[in-house]
């Protein structure tokens, strides 16, 4: 009986071979585009695709770890320990969406997806720390990027980024670091934005009163789109951006890195 549990709670934690594919080409797609192998805008276009979606992978298990040690036994069963992005409970939501977001606005807006059983979890601040560590895990992802592109690591003078018929004086690979890193910003602060549906809320939820709960309650499905659309549609969106950039100017990105990246990234246009 021993064996049997020790095997069981092995594989509630192996690593699922879909987020072992993406994690092969996030890497191919870096050393291609760094060593100026291939189409660099198609090899940006993968290596940001595949690194946000790692990342969306990452966020996730932040949020199912955190619950599992807060009480909520239920999590490896459900899958949520291998980082398979298919176990979750919103595929849309969590993966397909936010890839949307990022093709149409780049915007880097994680949604929700990983169904925690609240009840078995004791203390207002434990329910806090769970929604709370998957927007961590974005600002972690998004500072580490932050300082690759400073060190200067990834500079190649021999390497020039093709934008709009000119070769700009960039490589491509600090330029696609500097867009995945902003796409990990702004992501943190989106997502600890109080916003029914979003991480944030989730955080100042169970400090809230129950009568105030239930009003948000029915709100909480529709909370992503209309913060895409008014970010999208509104001021809001270049607010998002300018601090953003802001805090990326703090680490020494320069804010054209970004431009170019994301030029890079819409390979079809």
């Amino acid at each position: 009986m021993s064996f049997a549990t020790t095997d069981r709670h092995s594989s509630q934690n192996r690593i699922s071979p879909v987020f072992l594919v993406l994690v092969a080409i996030l890497g191919t797609s870096a050393w291609a585009v760094a060593a100026g192998y291939g189409n660099s805008r198609f090899g940006v276009f993968l290596f940001v695709v595949a690194g946000w979606m790692v990342s969306l992978c990452l966020h996730e298990y932040a949020h199912a770890r955190t619950a599992l040690h807060s009480g909520d036994i239920s999590i490896g069963a459900k899958g949520y320990l291998t980082l398979n992005p298919f176990k979750y409970a919103h595929a849309m939501l969590s993966f397909v969406l936010p890839v949307i977001f990022v093709i149409m606005g780049g915007i880097g807006l994680p949604g929700g997806a990983v169904f925690i059983e609240r009840h078995r979890i004791r203390g207002r601040l434990k329910h806090s720390l769970i929604s709370a560590a998957g927007p961590l895990v974005n600002l972690v992802l998004g500072i580490g990027l932050l300082l690759l592109v400073g060190s200067g690591l990834f500079d190649d003078p021999g390497l020039t980024s093709p934008v709009n018929g000119f070769d700009l004086p960039v490589a491509p690979f600090p330029a696609a670091l500097s867009f995945l890193a902003y796409l990990q910003i702004t992501a943190a602060i989106l997502n600890f934005l109080p916003v029914p549906g979003l991480d944030g809320y989730g955080i100042v939820e169970p400090w809230l009163s129950y009568r105030t709960r239930r009003a948000v309650e029915p709100f909480a499905p529709y909370g992503m789109l209309l913060l895409f659309l008014v970010i999208w549609q509104t001021e809001a969106g270049r607010w998002l951006s300018r601090l953003a950039l802001w805090i990326m100017d703090l680490f020494g990105v320069e804010n054209y890195l970004v431009a170019v990246g994301d030029a890079l990234f819409r390979f079809w246009s």
